[in-house]
């Protein structure tokens, strides 16, 4: 698993009198770089560890750490393993595990924390650092500045701080898997029901077909043959298509597409048709609606929820509420409103009866106690919604100044909005984690939202193309 090697711990310097290490999905970057070169990461994990001693007044704070497939995972997790185990930390590795198994695993045995080493749904060459509170939910912001203000005023910086040595403890997926069959064996007919499972060559390679065999369940699973580099390569949520073409060749019930990290699900149904987090929501909403079953009257989306479904929900008479994007800001107002059921397009789904974390595994195993105790396929469930058309047009960005500052993009967002009324959305927002602007324009007219995203992203490109 490589040599063990040490370097030397950092004290990053203010930029701007401001450190914004943390995205809206943890740390992430292009690994071997800032701010995932091993000095950075040592300086992280001494932070941590020490934000872990003040918060719970222990000693010596227990953290569990998994990873996804690739290549600069292995070397990436034993950096920081070494700078928590410097910081008076103790460590437990899950191996090659899924971010919400990570995220299970914290809060169900009482770790103190959870460290996941994955970039989700990015390319190979990048990868990501995310930090689960023993609660086994995103960290709040309030610690992550705790943490990046520690890495600023770090009195470690210059202190050799060598990889540490892990062995991966296999009882810890095992009780992941655990849990997942204990779900499944709640409705034994859903787990007879033919799918075709995509587990993107990263985190679900491992954990999926392990439960497939545990539940006997008739799985044909593609994209799990994990060589470091192919992770999310032309397949998984982002490339569902392949998985959609296989999923009707076989005749499956169910087809699904993870990511990375296997926190989102995209399904497909069985003549093929893609289906995104909106079509789960759509699906699930009036039926635990019409059981008494959907807490709260209303579920929870985000910025980039389709409008077609706020309206398909509204003649149902379930509301929706709206949240920044990312599934933190999702399952805090889930939590806030007492509502159990939110997620995002992107395939970010969270049952919050069931776990705290958006799981595309646990998603699956609903979605199949649904077909089977509705006794209707995905197709039929989902055959009203009609989704508005809408376009995304990412811009790549040199700087991130609020977008009512740049005057011609102010304009551009101007003129839609006036144009598109209470028939049509348009939401301009920077990415937490990559140099991009990203415009969303939906409405009724196809025609329209084109001619306004390119208005809207040509603008953005002119003042702040990157």
């Amino acid at each position: 698993m490589g040599q063990a090697r040490t370097y030397p711990v950092i004290q990053l310097q203010r930029m701007a009198d401001k450190l914004a290490l943390f995205g809206t999905d943890g740390v992430r970057g292009v690994a071997g770089e800032y701010p995932l070169d091993r000095p950075t990461v040592a300086s992280l994990a001494l932070a941590l560890a020490g934000e872990l001693k003040d918060q719970s007044g222990a000693s010596r704070p227990t953290v569990l750490l998994g990873e996804d497939t690739r290549e600069s995972s292995p070397w990436l997790i034993r950096a920081l393993a070494g700078g928590l185990a410097a910081g008076g930390a103790t460590v437990a590795y899950a191996g090659v595990i899924t971010t919400p198994g990570v995220a299970f695993l914290t809060r169900h045995l009482g770790f103190s924390a959870g460290v996941m080493i994955s970039a989700s749904h990015n390319p190979f060459e990048d990868n990501g650092i995310k930090v689960l509170s023993s609660t086994g939910t995103k960290l709040p912001e309030s610690a992550e500045r705790h943490i990046e203000q520690a890495m600023l005023d770090s009195r470690a910086a210059g202190k050799e701080v060598a990889d540490g040595a892990l062995e991966p403890d296999p009882s810890l997926l095992e009780t992941y898997l655990d849990f997942l069959a204990g779900l499944a064996k709640a409705d034994g007919r859903a787990t007879r029901l033919p799918v075709v499972a995509d587990c993107a060559n990263g985190a679900a390679s491992v954990v999926f077909p392990k439960l497939m065999n545990r539940l006997g369940m008739d799985a044909r699973i593609i994209n799990a043959k994990p060589d470091g580099r192919n992770i999310n390569l032309d397949c998984g949520s982002l490339h569902p298509q392949g998985m959609a073409k296989e999923t009707q060749g076989a005749g499956a019930a169910l087809g699904v597409a993870f990511d990375g990290d296997a926190d989102r699900a995209i399904f497909a149904t069985a003549t093929g048709r893609v289906s995104d987090g909106d079509c789960v929501l759509f699906a699930t909403a009036p039926f635990l609606n019409e059981r008494k079953r959907l807490t709260g009257g209303a579920v929870v989306g985000t910025l980039m929820t389709n409008l077609g479904l706020e309206i398909a929900l509204k003649s149902r008479r379930i509301g929706l509420k709206r949240t920044p994007v990312g599934d933190k800001f999702v399952l805090e107002e889930m939590l806030r409103s007492r509502i159990n059921l939110g997620g995002e397009p992107s395939g970010h789904i969270i049952f919050s009866d069931v776990s705290l974390a958006g799981d595309g595994i646990v998603t699956l195993i609903q979605m199949l106690q649904l077909l089977a105790e509705s006794g209707q396929s995905m197709e039929v469930l989902i055959r009203p919604f009609k989704p508005y058309p809408q376009l995304i047009r990412n811009v790549r960005v040199r700087e991130k100044p609020p977008i009512e500052a740049v005057p011609q993009a102010a304009s551009a967002l101007a003129r839609c909005q006036e144009e598109l009324g209470e028939r049509g959305r348009v939401v301009v927002r920077y990415s937490g984690t990559e140099p991009l602007a990203r415009v969303m324009v939906e409405a009724e007219d196809a025609a329209r939202v084109e001619f306004h995203a390119s208005r809207i992203a040509a603008a953005i490109e002119q003042a702040l193309g990157g």
